[in-house]
């Protein structure tokens, strides 16, 4: 793909991204005219000739923030009001309505678990199919309690319903990733998301009251019991991701234990979403159009619904199912299976008159790990994509200095490339 970037009068900057078919060949060098004209000639002609309906939107890299100087927004305020601040508008050519429902079928891990091949072996065509053609599937039988996620759900509600002055307490610091968030204001000055979240990281060494820990000392000890209850969900959350790796590894041909001994170790992001209502539900996002920078997410959305990929040339409504957790392929996977899976395209729209929530898990590599993939994956038909790299460099640029989206891989190896640092 290449990013075209062009501004109008009415619009913000838009940065449109364009696939090109230049076959396993991955460009690191831009400083070249006749490639740059080449390039923008099958760019602008690719344009013209784009409906709306199928054009996908880059947002710009992430701008220098002061936090003496950060804008605050209180969306439970802003819900009632008939029209959104202009720093939550979207460019028109990304608000492309929703052309149908995600209907594939459901992996099944039941028989996974209990070691049966014939179940098995299904499960893998499915994960296959699924993640070479959009890097999405849905998982059910998993064994995560249902109790357990309502529990999660009930009990990050009671951190989401405190004044707003009171979450600001524990706002999330410029650089880091854990605390409250409103719009992710602390990050980003433009195409805001209409969401307030709430993080925190979680590593399977750490002890059995690590969260607990963490919410008490943040919150206070009446908030003791959702520390409880995201410990044992983060618990069951890293079973499952590492569940999810071996199917996936198996799916490549690879041995089932090849990609677990890089995650058992690695630090995850537990991430609470909460999506007030909007009556310009029209003009904004819960969150905008992007593929995850991490290896994989494991997503919960509650009945209300509102989770879209991008498959097909179009959008795909994901109905909800309180039994079944999603699963979208990121950018580092992508690069650990040399490009034979997709990083998944995926969106949240809003609702006029209904809160929506979900439960994110963003599983993580530890962080020194050399992304790379397994030579069973690089051959003579299929040289490498993607250079080496650490989970901990593509976190630093995905989470500093860059606003992730469409091409953060891309955009990513130029910038490391300038700092050697990093390479050795």
């Amino acid at each position: 793909m290449m990013q075209i970037s062009f501004e109008t009068e009415n619009e913000p900057s838009v940065h449109l991204l364009v696939p090109l078919h230049f076959p396993n060949l991955y460009i690191y060098e831009y400083d070249t005219i006749f490639l740059f004209s080449l390039l923008f000639y099958k760019a602008w002609q690719f344009f013209l000739t784009m409906s709306s309906s199928s054009t996908l939107v880059s947002l710009p890299s992430m701008e220098p923030k002061d936090e003496n100087t950060l804008q605050r927004f209180n969306l439970n305020e802003l819900k009632r009001q008939a029209n959104v601040p202009a720093k939550f508008l979207w460019p028109k050519v990304d608000l492309v309505g929703t052309e149908g429902v995600f209907d594939e079928p459901l992996v099944d891990l039941e028989g996974f678990i209990k070691g049966d091949e014939i179940a098995t072996a299904n499960a893998i065509d499915l994960v296959r199919a699924a993640c070479t053609t959009h890097g999405f599937f849905q998982v059910i039988n998993h064994g995560v309690h249902a109790h357990l996620i309502q529990a999660a759900y009930r009990e990050i509600d009671t951190v989401f319903e405190l004044p707003f002055d009171r979450k600001l307490g524990f706002e999330q610091k410029l650089g880091g990733y854990a605390g409250f968030s409103s719009a992710h204001a602390e990050r980003f000055s433009t195409n805001l998301p209409w969401k307030e979240t709430f993080s925190l990281g979680y590593r399977g060494t750490d002890s059995d009251s690590a969260l607990v820990d963490y919410f008490t000392s943040a919150l206070g000890h009446d908030f003791e019991n959702v520390g409880r209850v995201y410990q044992k969900y983060c618990e069951k959350m890293r079973e499952l991701s590492l569940m999810i790796m071996e199917l996936l590894a198996l799916s490549l041909g690879l041995d089932g234990s090849y990609y677990r001994k890089f995650f058992e170790d690695g630090t995850s992001v537990m991430r609470c979403n909460y999506y007030p209502p909007c009556k310009k539900s029209d003009v904004t996002f819960g969150t905008g159009p992007h593929c995850d920078p991490n290896s994989i997410t494991l997503v919960h959305q509650d009945h209300v619904g509102g989770l879209e990929i991008f498959t097909g040339d179009k959008w795909l409504a994901v109905p909800p199912r309180q039994d079944v957790f999603a699963v979208n392929i990121g950018d580092t996977f992508m690069a650990f299976c040399n490009g034979r899976y997709k990083s998944c395209v995926h969106r949240a729209i809003l609702k006029e008159e209904k809160v929506r929530r979900s439960l994110v898990y963003f599983v993580n590599p530890k962080e020194d790990v050399v992304v790379r993939p397994p030579e069973d994956l690089v051959d003579l038909d299929s040289s490498r994509v993607y250079p080496d790299f650490t989970w901990a460099s593509l976190f630093d640029f995905a989470n500093n200095r860059y606003r992730a989206g469409l091409q953060t891989l891309q955009d990513f190896f130029p910038w490391l490339s300038s700092q050697p640092k990093l390479l050795t």
